[in-house]
C-alpha cells in the first residue's frame, strides 16, 4: 500500500493546526482520514502516472464546483463516479494554501456527511 508520506504529514500538519479529531485508516489502497468516525479525505496514487492524488469528500452541493476546476477529476474506481468525491491532482495540492483550502472543503462537509455503519 504506497502512497506519498508527505503529503500524509501535510495533511496531519493541517488538521493538528485545526484541532481536529482525527485518525487515519488504511483503506482503499491508499490512506483515509477519518473525523467523527467519517471519513474525511483520503491519499491515493495515480496508477496512470504514478502521483499522488487527494481524495476529497466535498458533498453533492459543492461537487459541480469543484469538478470545474482543472485539477479535480471524477472519484471512480469502478468506472461508476461516486458523486460528492473528487480526486485532486498533484498539481491542484502542490501549494500549501490549495491543500489547505481542499482540506476545509472536506471538513465544511463533514458535519452533513453521514457516517459508516460499523460492523
Amino acid at each position: 500500500m504506497a502512497y506519498d508520506k508527505h503529503l500524509e504529514e501535510r495533511i496531519n500538519r493541517i488538521l493538528t493546526e485545526r484541532h481536529c479529531n482525527f485518525y487515519p485508516k488504511k483503506m482503499m489502497g491508499g490512506l483515509c482520514y477519518m473525523v467523527e468516525d467519517k471519513m474525511l479525505c483520503g491519499i491515493l496514487t495515480n496508477k496512470e502516472n504514478n502521483t499522488p492524488l487527494l481524495m476529497a469528500r466535498v458533498g453533492l452541493e459543492y461537487y459541480e464546483t469543484a469538478l470545474k476546476n482543472p485539477e479535480c477529476l471524477l472519484m471512480d474506481f469502478t468506472k461508476r463516479p461516486m458523486k460528492g468525491f473528487v480526486f485532486i491532482t498533484e498539481k491542484g495540492i502542490d501549494k500549501e494554501e490549495d491543500l489547505e483550502f481542499w482540506i476545509l472543503k472536506c471538513l465544511d462537509f463533514n458535519p452533513q456527511a453521514k457516517s459508516s455503519k460499523k460492523k
